[in-house]
């Protein structure tokens, strides 16, 4: 072994937690599953800091607890460190985290052999964290690992640096010690805001558009101005609470296949900047909305308020869940005609509630098959369990079905000779809905189902062309 690297082995290695070992950050991940416990917290938590950050640390940290194996570690940084441990050296977690939040953290790694953090009195950030360094170890006797500006001050105390960040931030550290290694931080975190909002799942605001054409109104200006605002109303709404049931979900998120990939969940952006993003957007929706008749603002209110309490508490509810996101669907057409001001067709209403219904049926159906493939037997986050499977494919058949037959009632109905100059060509409509929602779930047993049925729908070619149909088989009708 070289002398340098020899030397090197033998000075301690301080390592910080948050944005450094992980993703992440602790206080406002376990604040975060407080607010999710009670939202109510967030009044208590607003006493607290008065007290100081070691104060507010300390009372979320004795009522909280977060799983360590589902943090989200920098993987390569992580291997760096226990290739060190390996070689003889000294680790030591140093982090502004609660000493009781930290503590479980080191204990589920095994690597270190001794964690320095936040206690009582004392926010061990910054200068605060330098000097207990100092004091432990000597001036230029630690090396640190750090993420950020506020780390210079440490950095300016140790013998060398370990960065985790960008080229800036290793020059910025390279003018107080030695740059020992680097580590990437994210990636474009533009991007990953953007991914954020769910840019895909707009779609389902399209059925706000829905009763405008239903009621053959299009052409009348004035309403279809409306209903173009209160698509952008809902769009800029739905992600506000993507966001919001994204920072509450953490945990069950990156226990899942897929949605472990969220930018959230993995880490590729920060939870203050979604903490940030939704109200800006949830104001801008409401301005919006406000610009709006009042019924639609009724309904706009009540689709929030049906959202937050999903995000909440609902998802975790047994058929509930089910109910509640095929309402949010439902609430979505309720919303258009009351933009555009046209009648409410109770056809569409109904025919709305019962596919919808199936197709969250669905969606619990493709995460639980997917659990049965891994050998897993109940969702995390969710009330279901592997054997609910038979049960959920009988009720989300049924319910596609039942929408098939008030279709064909509606066909059937009235209304439709008044509307339709050639009223029997909708009978395709019966058609092309059966095969659509019969082919849906024949994929969902088979395992070849998004667990997000919108978002199968905008890749399968299939599906596509039968919308194109059923668009075609309409105007034909006229």
């Amino acid at each position: 072994m070289a002398v340098s690297e020899s030397s090197m082995l033998a000075i301690p290695l301080c390592v910080d937690l948050d944005g450094t070992l992980i993703r992440s950050d602790m206080l406002y991940e376990s604040a975060l599953l407080l607010i999710k416990r009670n939202p109510l917290y967030v009044f208590r938590m607003i006493f607290w800091l008065l007290g100081g950050k070691a104060a507010l640390k300390a009372q979320i940290a004795a009522r909280v607890q977060l799983n360590p194996a589902a943090l989200p570690y920098n993987r390569d940084f992580l291997e760096w460190l226990k290739a060190q441990r390996e070689a003889g050296r000294s680790l030591y977690l140093c982090t502004a985290t609660h000493v009781t939040l930290a503590n479980p953290v080191a204990a589920h790694l095994g690597i270190f052999d001794g964690v320095i953090a936040t206690e009582e009195g004392a926010n061990l950030a910054g200068t605060a964290k330098a000097a207990r360094l100092v004091e432990r170890f000597g001036d230029r006797a630690f090396d640190y690992c750090g993420n950020e500006r506020r780390d210079m001050h440490i950095w300016q105390r140790s013998n060398g640096a370990v960065v985790v960040g960008g080229p800036a931030l290793a020059r910025a550290a390279a003018g107080t010690t030695s740059v020992l290694n680097t580590f990437p931080g994210g990636g474009s975190m533009l991007r990953a805001a953007f991914r954020a909002l769910r840019p895909h799942q707009w779609t389902k605001n399209g059925l706000i558009v829905i009763p405008l054409l239903a009621a053959h109104s299009a052409r009348n200006l004035d309403s279809l101005i409306a209903v173009m605002l209160a698509v952008v109303a809902f769009c800029l709404c739905a992600s506000s609470v993507y966001i919001l049931n994204d920072l509450l979900d953490l945990e069950a998120d990156r226990a899942h296949a897929r949605k472990h990939k969220r930018p959230f969940a993995s880490g590729d952006l920060p939870i203050v900047i979604g903490l940030g993003l939704c109200p800006v957007l949830l104001i801008a929706s409401v301005v919006i909305a406000l610009t709006l008749p009042q019924k639609f603002q009724l309904v706009f209110a009540t689709y929030y308020v049906l959202t937050c309490a999903y995000s909440f508490g609902l998802k975790g509810k047994v058929i509930i869940d089910a109910m509640a996101l095929a309402g949010l669907y439902t609430l979505r057409v309720i919303a258009g005609a009351a933009a555009a001001s046209v009648p409410l067709s109770f056809w569409l209403l109904l025919f709305s509630v019962f596919l919808f219904l199936s197709l969250a049926f669905v969606k619990r159906y493709a995460e639980l098959d997917a659990l049965r493939r891994q050998k897993r037997l109940r969702a995390a986050g969710r009330g279901y369990h592997v054997e609910d499977l038979a049960v959920l494919q009988s009720l989300g058949t049924s319910a596609g079905y039942l929408s098939v037959l008030v279709l064909a009632l509606y066909i059937n109905s009235p209304e439709v000779a008044a509307l339709y100059e050639r009223p029997k060509m909708i009978w395709l409509l019966c058609v092309l809905v059966l095969y659509w929602v019969s082919r849906v779930w024949m994929k969902a047993q088979r395992g070849e189902m998004h667990d997000d049925p919108v978002v199968f729908a905008l890749k399968d070619k299939i599906s596509l062309a039968i919308g194109v149909l059923a668009v075609l088989t309409t105007l034909s009708a006229i």
